[in-house]
């Protein structure tokens, strides 16, 4: 065992539930950011401008592209202290894993991959041809082996939510508000959540719901810290910023979820406020280049009703319960002056 340990030592091959469901997931958000997500702002702002050259190049970073599981397996391999050769031979695993079963594949076919590739890393005189092959052959099979089975479950588990919703609207509202709009604060990635189960319908609705509670949220209550700056990176970027304030004092995350239980029950009972399945990455990204608000609006008549609910939920009823919350929190002295401070 002792000769194990200082072997795996000596390989960086650290096997800590931290490193795996934290570090590498929050490698595998930046690098879903660097691609599929930033590819849907782009075609937002190129549905709405008529750019076809930003189109193209939108085109090029689908949910199932290889670039995107590519950027997956790029975002993980830093965390996991990937050697090079194992680093860029990661990048094809990470291809054939999103492509056979989207990001939840990419995920474990990268991570597998990249551990089992600096096993043999360095090991041989020949080791230009031993690591790609290793890695990319035996991340290839997981992917093969997991692709399918992960593709089932992840749209049977989006079937699920949105067939629940349809039954218990109240009590799903918030379940589904709460729950992606804590996936999108957290070092993940709810649009990646929302993209691997499909989610549509009202149940997308009130994702966008929590995710732009979140973001609205923090950002209004945040102002006296962070001033316009403040506003702009998360209103507009995103409510992660956050998460190092949140470690230090958990209680500034309430109010923003409690927003968010209340706005998800009003869009799915009385605005019923939805996102087509085809646009399930939309209801993930909240405010974050506006591209929950228009997925909405790409997928529901365009009335009044729509409208209004579309700016209460969205805009309005975040910023505003989030302060309150907020302030009756400062009163009580759980919310501390600079509790909410960003470096920016």
């Amino acid at each position: 065992m002792e000769k194990i340990k200082a072997f795996l030592k000596r390989k960086d091959i650290n096997i800590s539930a931290k490193l795996y469901f934290v570090d590498a997931m929050s490698g595998m958000a930046l690098g879903l950011f660097a691609s599929l997500l930033i590819g849907t702002i782009f075609g937002t702002v190129a549905s709405l401008t008529g750019w076809d050259w930003l189109a193209k190049i939108s085109g090029y970073l689908g949910a199932k592209s290889f670039v995107v599981g590519a950027a997956i397996a790029a975002g993980m391999a830093r965390p996991l202290k990937a050697p090079p050769l194992v680093f860029y031979s990661a990048l094809a695993v990470g291809a054939i894993g999103n492509d056979l079963g989207g990001p939840a594949c990419a995920y474990i076919a990268a991570l597998l991959a990249i551990e089992l590739g600096k096993v043999v890393s360095r090991e041989t005189h020949i080791d230009i041809i031993v690591t790609p092959t290793v890695t990319i052959v035996l991340g290839g099979v997981i992917a093969m082996l997991t692709g399918p089975l992960v593709s089932a479950l992840m749209t049977y588990i989006g079937s699920f939510i949105m067939w629940a919703t349809e039954c218990q609207p109240f009590l799903m509202g918030i379940i589904v508000s709460v729950v992606v709009g804590i996936v999108l604060t957290l070092p993940i990635s709810s649009a990646a959540l929302c993209a691997m189960i499909g989610l549509g319908g009202i149940a997308a609705g009130a994702a966008t719901a929590g995710c732009c509670a979140q973001m609205i949220g923090f950002a209004f209550m945040s102002y006296r810290e962070n001033r316009v700056a403040g506003l702009v990176a998360q209103g507009l970027g995103t409510s992660m910023l956050q998460v190092g304030n949140i470690v230090k004092n958990p209680w500034i995350w309430l109010p923003p979820t409690l927003a968010a239980a209340i706005t998800g029950p009003l869009t799915t009972c009385i605005f019923k406020l939805e996102i087509s399945q085809k646009l399930a990455v939309d209801a993930g990204m909240g405010t974050c280049g506006l591209v929950g608000p228009i997925g909405i609006v790409s997928s529901m008549p365009s009335t009044p009703f729509m409208w209004v609910g579309l700016v209460l939920i969205c805009f309005v009823l975040p910023a505003v319960l989030s302060v309150l919350f907020c302030e009756i929190m400062r009163k009580m002295n759980l919310i501390k002056d600079d509790d909410l401070k960003l470096e920016l």
